[in-house]
């Protein structure tokens, strides 16, 4: 998945002779705390609602030198991860998306971003997640697979997270179905730690009910 793929056509980007009452105005429309200003194609920056909040005349314009902009983009053909790591790394709302030309193509808003991993990983669609311990010598994605597969289910989708100055790694499959007494019950024969389960129907300890609330709130 690229950026270009996650752009949001509903956010418009702000004018540089644009106020910065109305800035905050929008920010607080769309529920961001950063919005791109541009001039035709051109990015000239992305504002920030804490910035703006320190101007005392909110009628100053956003080409003012008052006015901070920082200089932060995505092309639009760098992977999803790219864009994920520039949100978390600098705590922002929203990121600009620039073409190979560096024209303006649109914006990323961290919900965008929120839902396009919810569809990668399968979120939405009905089935159980076991939470694997492994070691990284034994990290072969091919064997879990052909376990999953000999249960009769598929591999949904994965992620492999790793610890700092730890040789373990810790494996999160979403498998299609939510029956997985017996996979997981395959996965131990195998010798795996099975750390977690969740939305197994065969055990009724609450995961569901957690899952269903985390999931509310990524969508509120």
């Amino acid at each position: 998945m690229f950026a270009a793929e996650i752009i949001s056509d509903a956010i418009p980007s702000l004018r540089a002779d644009d106020t910065v009452q109305k800035a905050l105005d929008r920010m607080n429309d769309f529920k961001l705390k950063h919005l791109p200003v541009v001039n035709e194609v051109t990015l000239l920056g992305l504002v920030s609602e804490d910035d703006l909040l320190n101007i005392d005349n909110h009628d100053t314009l956003l080409n003012d030198s008052a006015v901070n902009m920082l200089n932060v983009f995505v092309l639009s053909n760098v992977h999803a991860y790219d864009v994920i790591r520039l949100l978390s790394q600098l705590k922002l709302t929203a990121v600009p998306v620039l073409d190979q030309q560096k024209n303006y193509v649109g914006l990323i808003s961290i919900n965008n971003m929120v839902n396009a991993v919810a569809e990668q990983y399968a979120v939405n669609e009905p089935g159980g997640i076991i939470v694997l311990e492994i070691s990284n010598r034994d990290n072969s994605l091919a064997h879990i697979a052909q376990i999953v597969e000999a249960d009769n289910a598929q591999v949904l989708s994965s992620y492999v997270n790793s610890f700092e100055d730890s040789t373990r790694l810790e494996v999160t499959l979403k498998v299609n179905k939510t029956e997985i007494t017996s996979l997981v019950a395959s996965f131990e024969r195998y010798d795996y730690l099975v750390k977690e389960v969740y939305n197994n129907t065969q055990i009724d300890d609450g995961s569901q009910e957690r899952y269903d609330s985390f999931m509310n709130y990524l969508n509120v």
